[in-house]
């Protein structure tokens, strides 16, 4: 069952410009968290679908505050959710269910209990991969439109042996200060526009403060998920996947400078589907950020074909 935290479900009036958080329980029994989006506007002529939030790795819902308060404004629900050991849910004792399969399921049973019927997801990275194993679940009148913030059916494994050299590692400072620092230092090669102002900002996505200590918001032991990997490890072969999803318009969001979707990748997808729609970020690389008024735009006007 969902539940709401005392003081959301005191609220007199559902529809808010501030997020509900939430709560549901995975089948195993741990407490996941999410954040709810409500319209101002609940008139029942509003038929726009919810946007379902899944964000990346090591990432959690604070990822999509400015999107989701955009999509808000123009009468979307927006639904965002932490996976098990990210953001605020629980942490699991066995890093093994750190994994894709077990996540789908949270992700399923989140969608079930919210009673999302047509929905639209957007994925960032990790999200994007879910979205993509989702069809097997949810046909084209369930999760009508994807859009892929940096990711694709073909992963550079580059980008991925560069996310695990800093997984895990760096888990608490001394200030965001650090915290926006320690970013720059690791991926300043895929935002090179960015300042001390969108560090910080991102670094605010990323950590929170516990007893005096800023502390970045998951569970280190996922980086046993991408301990195994060495240089021969091939990428995964996804495009059957996303073969199931030409019955849906897609949009693909793709960093500049990302080293994880390849420009090559984004015109093999664009051949592949017949209603898919390309999008560069300039000035960022993996994954792009969504705060900008373009992105804001673009998302939205993809959403109007729904």
């Amino acid at each position: 069952m969902v539940t709401a935290p005392q003081e959301a479900q005191s609220n007199a009036v559902p529809a808010t410009p501030e997020p509900i958080d939430f709560t549901w329980r995975s089948s195993d029994g741990l407490q996941l968290y999410g954040q709810d989006w409500r319209p101002t506007d609940t008139a029942p002529g509003n038929t726009n679908p919810p946007i379902l939030c899944l964000p990346g790795l090591s990432r959690n819902s604070r990822d999509f505050n400015d999107i989701a308060q955009f999509l808000q404004s123009k009468h979307y629900r927006v639904v965002a959710l932490d996976y098990r050991g990210r953001g605020k849910s629980d942490w699991d004792k066995d890093w093994r269910n750190y994994a894709l399969p077990v996540e789908e399921n949270d992700i399923a049973l989140a969608i079930e209990e919210l009673g999302l019927g047509r929905f639209a997801v957007l994925g960032t990275s990790r999200g994007g991969l879910h979205a993509l194993a989702m069809t097997f679940r949810f046909p084209a009148d369930r999760m009508a439109g994807v859009i892929f913030n940096d990711i694709g059916p073909h992963i550079e494994m580059k980008a991925i042996h560069r996310i695990a050299a800093t997984l895990g590692r760096n888990m608490k400072t001394n200030s965001m200060e650090e915290v926006a620092r320690n970013l720059e230092r690791t991926i300043g090669q895929q935002f090179p526009s960015f300042g001390r102002k969108e560090w910080l900002k991102l670094a605010g996505q990323l950590a929170s403060e516990h007893d005096g200590e800023f502390v970045m918001d998951y569970d280190p032991a996922l980086a046993h998920q991408l301990a195994s990997l060495d240089d021969a490890t091939p990428a995964p072969d996804l495009w059957p996947l996303y073969e199931r999803l030409t019955d849906r318009p897609i949009l693909i969001l793709h960093g500049e400078h990302s080293d994880l979707l390849s420009h090559e990748t984004c015109v093999r997808m664009l051949q592949m589907h017949p209603n898919a729609q390309l999008q560069t970020i300039q000035g960022q690389g993996h994954a792009p950020v969504l705060w900008e008024s373009d992105t804001h735009e673009a998302i939205g006007s993809f959403l109007k074909r729904l």
